[in-house]
């Protein structure tokens, strides 16, 4: 009954869309795919951004598409960034405020963007990664491909994860597909590096010191991209000897900053800025844009451009002028979060394209070491006294003069006007999105676990929320 349910809807070009003036467009496009591609812990520290880690196929996806400059993850955790993008709302309002596998869920799975399609004839295919609950099958796509280990463990290596999507394009479906292809890279442990891979490391990334071990580790990550980019690589091919070049919006994007200190798990720039190219029929095509954009604002861009009424849940901006080739700004400001990954560290943080606001709750200022993943650049900092700093409750950056991140302005009387400014902003976002943190601590729900805040290592043994 479903299915011909769907069925209908399509054949009506859009059913009770056309007497909302929807129905003519989403005739038009009913049968544009989409094909969202999405990796781990990757950041913009790829060839399209990042010219010391090489990976030539995304690369070309970013030439002949629309690549995203100032996009920004709602949060710099791996459940929380992908649940907003997926729901189009901030992370408290899906619910997804840690991470899956630990316990942590979201509030309604029928909000999630490929389930809604699902109301549209879409086919929802699953074929890798997709960390927005513990059990991919509890998530409702129509297809899960993907492959679980002899130990029950799902994998979504790329050398597993590309074949698997490549076989679904093979089979030619004739239903429009949301294709969800997950990559696992690059997530730690990476692969050791290979002599090219050491010298290709000029820079190392901007927070960190330039020594030998980060070095040597920030030339594993690019090994890891090298797998990445091959698996990315093979699925765009096997999309276009298909025929489904014409008729597919293909998205890829990165959760969230990369798994070194001060980047994944924190509200700068280096854990929030993430990598976002979009290719389509009827987008511009070798364009780069400046726009701010949020993950958020993925979803409702996505229904515009296919012609379908945004539902009621969407928070996100459409930019889909801005891939038809414009430069105008959509939003004035994007907002992040940050309250559990492996251990309690709440905090929140508003940025315009000149300033930046973060704002960290709670009594505690020492590092929550483990939400750093481990490493040998965690260790670098860790030998030196990273235990031992101090934080601040608040931060203001000048991201024009200081695009690291690393001049508080917070006590400068010059500044006053515009902290206030920056305080008004996220208080107001708070509120208006019922923010759970303006009432006190945020609870894990029952069943989660989650690290001690003063431990060292996110390896170490959980406890109970």
């Amino acid at each position: 009954m479903v299915q011909v349910r769907r069925r209908n809807l399509l054949a009506a070009g859009g059913g009770a869309f056309a007497a909302t003036g929807y129905g003519q467009a989403f005739a038009a496009r009913r049968w544009t795919n989409i094909l969202y591609i999405h990796s781990h812990d990757s950041g913009r520290s790829l060839e399209p951004y990042d010219s010391a880690v090489s990976t030539p196929e995304i690369a070309a996806l970013a030439r002949s598409g629309v690549l995203f400059r100032q996009a920004f993850s709602a949060a710099p955790v791996c459940s929380p960034s992908r649940a907003a993008l997926l729901t189009g709302q901030s992370p408290h309002r899906s619910g997804m405020i840690g991470l899956a596998h630990r316990g942590f869920s979201l509030n309604d799975p029928r909000q999630l963007l490929f389930r809604d399609l699902q109301k549209f004839g879409y086919q929802a295919v699953l074929t890798g990664m997709q960390h927005v609950a513990a059990d991919p099958d509890t998530l409702g796509y129509d297809r899960n491909l993907g492959y679980r280990d002899e130990n029950g463990k799902w994998r979504a290596e790329a050398a597993i994860v590309a074949p698997i999507a490549e076989r679904f394009l093979d089979s030619r479906p004739k239903q429009p597909f949301f294709l969800d292809v997950g990559f696992f890279e690059t997530h730690r442990d990476y692969p050791d590096p290979t002599q090219a891979d050491l010298d290709r490391v000029r820079d190392i990334p901007r927070p960190l010191p330039d020594t030998p071990e980060i070095r040597h580790d920030f030339a594993a990550f690019g090994a890891s991209a090298r797998q990445l980019d091959a698996g990315v690589g093979r699925v765009l091919r096997a999309l276009s000897r298909n025929g489904y070049d014409p008729n597919t919006l293909v998205i890829f994007v990165t959760d969230h900053g990369v798994a070194f200190p001060r980047m994944k798990c924190n509200l700068t720039d280096d854990g929030i800025g993430t990598a976002l190219i979009m290719r389509g029929p009827g987008l511009a095509e070798g364009h780069q844009s400046d726009v701010m954009v949020s993950q958020i604002d993925v979803f409702p861009t996505v229904y515009d451009y296919l012609g379908i009424p945004h539902p009621s849940w969407l928070t996100g901006t459409s930019f889909l002028p801005v891939l038809r080739g414009g430069q105008d700004e959509i939003r004035d400001a994007v907002f992040a979060e940050m309250t559990y990954h492996a251990a309690y560290e709440p905090m929140r943080a508003v940025r315009t394209c000149r300033w930046k606001y973060i704002r960290r709750f709670g009594d505690r200022r020492q590092p929550v070491l483990p939400n750093c993943d481990d490493s040998p650049s965690k260790s670098v900092w860790i030998r030196a006294g990273w235990r031992d700093q101090t934080l601040p409750e608040e931060a203001l950056y000048d991201l024009t003069f200081d695009p690291t991140e690393h001049c508080n302005l917070r006590a400068d009387p010059r500044y006053h006007e515009v902290l206030g400014d920056m305080r008004k902003r996220l208080r107001r976002w708070m509120q208006e999105t019922q923010d759970p943190l303006l009432n006190g601590p945020v609870a894990a729900p029952a069943g989660a676990v989650v690290n001690p805040v003063d431990g060292q290592s996110p390896t170490e043994p959980t406890v109970p929320a």
